[in-house]
């Protein structure tokens, strides 16, 4: 009733700006925020602290290079699906730097694959990338604490227990990826660790 009020006092003149105005700040808002000029960087959730034996501890390259909040729930979904959190977190380096990296889809919307989040899983219907977040996903694929999990889900369904450059291909297609994330994924489970 009080807008309704507001427009009838502005006049039509008044209203077509008003209108201007809105239209004006909502587009600059997704520029803000497409650009990540809004959002801070992704920083992930505390994961649960019991992980299950078997997995392997981090390397000193490990604890230099992934950020705590991702580390934690690297191992938790590794040791919740079965599968290398090293691995996981070997994927998160090579797509996003553990949700550092400034790249569209990273933190807000997706790439032009259609891939979102730190993990990079496709989001995005009828693209290259696919929509995988549909089946794997909850919630926002934007937040690691949703998005890891995610892609052990994915890599577990892809036979990554029995077959894991299979998975790792499914994941990305491409013999390079699947090199790059083993190197890494070593790399953070050997001892002393090496360049992250």
């Amino acid at each position: 009733m009080i807008a309704l009020g507001l427009l009838r006092a502005l006049g039509l003149r008044g209203t077509v700006v008003l209108a201007c105005l809105l239209v004006l700040a909502v587009t600059a808002y997704g520029v803000v925020q497409d650009l990540d000029l809004l959002d801070p960087p992704a920083r992930a959730a505390p994961a649960p602290r019991k992980l299950a034996t078997g997995q392997p501890r981090p390397s000193s390259a490990a604890a230099a290079d992934i950020p705590s909040g991702y580390l934690r729930l690297y191992r938790a979904a590794g040791a919740r699906y079965r599968i290398p959190w090293p691995v996981l977190a070997a994927i998160g380096k090579v797509e996003s730097d553990h949700g550092r990296a400034r790249l569209p889809g990273v933190r807000s919307g997706s790439n032009w694959a259609g891939a979102c989040g730190p993990m990079q899983l496709g989001c995005v219907p009828g693209s290259k990338a696919g929509n995988a977040w549909v089946r794997y996903g909850h919630g926002r694929p934007h937040d690691p604490a949703q998005a890891i999990p995610a892609a052990a889900r994915y890599l577990v369904d892809h036979g990554a227990r029995h077959h894991l450059d299979r998975a790792l291909y499914a994941y990305n297609h491409s013999r390079a990826y699947v090199a790059r994330v083993k190197q890494v994924a070593r790399r953070y489970t050997t001892r002393g660790g090496g360049r992250p």
